[in-house]
């Protein structure tokens, strides 16, 4: 007689069943598995991140028929203090790749270590881990468009499937119980459900209506793919086997996986791009400050700055902890090129603020604007509200939506009340700050920080 043994599979970004390698690999290891996942204090922050991890670990415990135990506290205690009461020998994990995750996961392997249990990394919440691609002479790439060609020649393995049968180790080990929250589309099922919405009716319009924030354009997967309610190579595989993924729509949408992989990398080689400058260039930059910068941002923060398609994004964002990402580039555009405040102020607010909050894909998408991460040439670039939002929202449906102080200027009419009589007859506030005037001020700034005029 095989004598019982039990793995635990220790989940973190990687919340669901299926194309799940560590799980593949904790039910191979042994008997049973343990599902758990620790609730560390600071995950339970009370922002839109925190409420929509604790909707999918609801939805998680459902698909594991209530196998799943949620401890709280730190997982350098917990994790091993599990292990030893099951009398695991090994714990399972995705391999995780931001800089405060490996540094956790190297303390909980060292205290597992000591007790003769083993910490077994599997997979990764991305196509292609971070770290693997890299050019002829072993160094990472810093620019996007060579990795992206490095990234579609490297390969992938497929999906890995689901297993069989799954020996959940059940009673044995109580937990905590979640904090309630409210209803929302959350887990692996709706994950799934969405992406072949998506796949089947929304991909073929993607190249064309990508940046409309007017129309619903985008699959939404942001969140499921933050949380890994579904994993990209299941993505990638579907559009390889679709009728259309041979399509401009289909690389559109590759592309921008591949910038997710693109950043995650960025970070895994620079830890420190996390929350300072990637790129050393505009070290010199002198960044706005003091008691009237904080009223401007409060009011960049409130969807006050008099400029339509900043303030509809800003107030999409409160009220639905999501926005659509031109408008993301059109907000961070306008802190850091128009108010000239530092980039990080707004990649806080934002992670406080986005139920699909990455801080790799979220912080080095803020250096992309600022000027400060991967783009090759970025300080020319200063968004103008006006011209993106006569653009990108050229029948004003998306600004009229979020702010209803302009939804009696009809058509592009919206973007600039200023030049309408009955403009303002809402109470719309005017301009915190004139755009024209900002821009040569941040070319300015941002020559004599290059060193190129004095």
């Amino acid at each position: 007689m095989v004598e019982a043994s039990t793995s635990i599979l220790w989940f973190r970004r990687d919340l669901r069943l299926t194309d799940h390698p560590a799980l593949l690999a904790a039910v191979d290891s042994a008997t049973h598995v343990l599902p758990v996942f620790v609730l560390d204090p600071r995950l339970l922050d009370g922002t839109p991140r925190s409420r929509r991890l604790l909707a999918s670990l609801e939805a998680l415990a459902k698909d594991t028929r209530d196998a799943l135990v949620i401890r709280r506290g730190d997982p350098v205690e917990v994790i091993p203090r599990l292990a030893k009461q099951v009398g695991a020998h090994q714990v399972h994990v995705s391999r995780e790749t931001t800089p405060y995750g490996r540094r956790r996961d190297e303390k909980v392997e060292k205290a597992l270590a000591d007790q003769g249990c083993a910490l077994v990394a599997t997979g990764t919440p991305y196509a292609v881990g971070p770290g693997r691609i890299v050019n002829q002479s072993g160094s990472p790439y810093k620019v996007f468009t060579p990795f992206s060609k490095a990234w579609q020649q490297h390969g992938r393995p497929a999906p890995a499937g689901r297993p069989k049968r799954i020996s959940w180790l059940r009673d044995e080990v109580r937990g905590d119980p979640l904090p309630r929250v409210p209803r929302m589309e959350a887990g692996e099922a709706a994950a799934l459900k969405r992406w072949k919405t998506f796949l089947h009716d929304g991909l073929t319009a993607y190249d064309r209506e990508r940046d409309r924030p007017d129309l619903d354009s985008t699959s939404r997967l942001s969140a499921p793919l933050k949380y890994g309610e579904i994993h990209p190579r299941t993505i990638l595989a579907d559009i390889a086997a679709h009728s259309a993924g041979r399509s401009k729509a289909a690389t559109a949408y590759v592309t921008e996986l591949i910038w997710r992989e693109f950043y995650a990398d960025v970070l895994w080689h620079n830890p420190r791009s996390a929350w300072h400058d990637l790129r050393p260039e505009l070290a010199r930059l002198p960044y706005d400050s003091g008691a009237e910068t904080d009223h401007l941002v409060e009011a960049w923060r409130e969807g006050r700055t008099g400029y339509p398609i900043v303030d509809a994004g800003m107030r999409q964002l409160l009220e639905e902890g999501w926005m659509h990402n031109r408008v993301r580039m059109i907000t961070a555009s306008f802190l850091t090129k128009d108010l000239h405040v530092w980039w990080p102020v707004g990649a806080q607010h934002f992670l406080d603020h986005l139920i699909d909050g990455d801080i790799a894909s979220n912080n080095h998408g803020w250096q992309w604007v600022a000027g400060t991460g991967t783009d090759a040439s970025p300080y020319f670039r200063v968004f103008n509200p006006v011209t993106q939002g006569r653009k990108f929202d050229p029948d004003g449906e998306y600004v009229r939506r979020w702010v209803p102080q302009l939804r009696h200027l009809g058509g592009a009419q919206v973007h600039e009340p200023w030049k309408h009589d009955n403009g303002y007859d809402d109470d719309y506030p005017t301009r915190i700050v004139d755009h024209d005037e900002e821009r040569k001020e941040t070319l300015v700034r941002y020559e004599r920080a290059r060193g190129h005029s004095t």
